[in-house]
């Protein structure tokens, strides 16, 4: 692992080997409000990390049931009414509750009443925002959003507006490409960590992405449960996880990601034999092989104005 600097590579190793122990420890209970194509799949990556899925997604009970789990994941990938409701339903609770929970804007630009809905969620506090690079770009103002689920922008070209776009809303930004990167806003600068790994099968699996975004709401919700355990034995503590704690959450669900794309990409023969070998892999990693992962830290400066950060 390289860095700003070793003392910097070495903290950050030491959070991911916790955040990776804190899942395993805390089995965090997330509620996905996922897209129909992915959900057996998401509830699998999130069963094989250690985590409790849940896929209630109705209006009805979202509310009820939000205030039950440990984090939230909210996905439009195929939207329906039903689900549009028990989102806005779900992040009611959660807001006055201070449940994480991420957002995965899919398909941003495809569609005025779904980008709408994303917009508007963006703005409602989400924890962290997971997206693909031209999903991230259109977010931030820079772009106009992707081709369906596909991103037409690298990674490396949205740094800026992801930077930007959490100064904003205050959350955890990734992008998700070859080399994956996690953005937080920090006063006058962005902290930038790029996660490599992984493996070429995973974006011909269908699911590889939305349930990243249930993987990052496990890692968010075992964080919460964590300092709300210290904070009942030292009130001095306090309830909320810092911003620290919601930043190495994010960088570990990638790097647990990552390391298991990799593994599994080194055992299967083609995309259908790499999904049941991705799910052994996740299963197989522990803390240490996430503290392992090959991540980058980089700092950079953040506008006062939020119009440019170059990286």
């Amino acid at each position: 692992m390289t860095g700003v600097d070793v003392s910097s590579a070495g903290e950050l190793s030491s959070a991911l080997r916790r955040a990776a122990a804190q899942v395993r420890g805390t089995v965090p209970l997330v509620q996905c409000i996922t897209n129909t194509v992915v959900q057996q799949f998401s509830a699998n990556v999130v069963l094989a990390a250690g985590g409790s899925p849940a896929m209630l997604d109705h209006e009805a009970d979202a509310a009820q049931f939000a205030s039950l789990a440990g984090g939230i994941l909210v996905n439009f990938g195929t939207a329906t009414s039903h689900q549009l409701l028990a989102a806005d339903a779900a992040v009611g609770t959660a807001g006055v509750l201070g449940t994480p929970w991420v957002l995965d804007p899919v398909s941003l630009g495809a569609a005025d009443h779904r980008s709408m809905h994303i917009r508007r969620l963006a703005a409602s506090g989400p924890a962290a925002i997971r997206g693909n690079a031209s999903e991230i770009a259109g977010l931030a103002g820079t772009g106009s959003g992707g081709r369906g689920i596909e991103s037409i922008d690298t990674v490396d070209d949205v740094l800026a507006p992801a930077a930007v776009l959490a100064a904003r809303t205050g959350a955890v930004v990734a992008v998700s490409g070859p080399v994956d990167a996690v953005v937080t806003a920090r006063g006058d600068s962005a902290l930038v960590a790029r996660i490599a790994g992984g493996h070429r099968f995973m974006p011909l699996v269908v699911g590889t992405g939305c349930s990243l975004g249930a993987l990052t709401a496990a890692y968010l919700g075992a964080a919460e449960a964590e300092a709300n355990a210290a904070a009942s034995t030292d009130p001095s503590a306090g309830a909320d996880p810092a911003a620290d704690s919601r930043f190495h959450a994010v960088i570990a669900a990638h790097a647990h990601f990552a390391v298991a794309g990799a593994a599994a990409g080194a055992r299967a023969q083609g995309p259908g034999s790499f999904q049941p070998e991705f799910l052994d892999a996740l299963w197989a990693a522990g803390p240490e092989a996430v503290a392992g992962a090959e991540v980058t830290l980089s700092r950079v400066p953040l506008p006062a104005d939020g119009a440019e950060v170059t990286a």
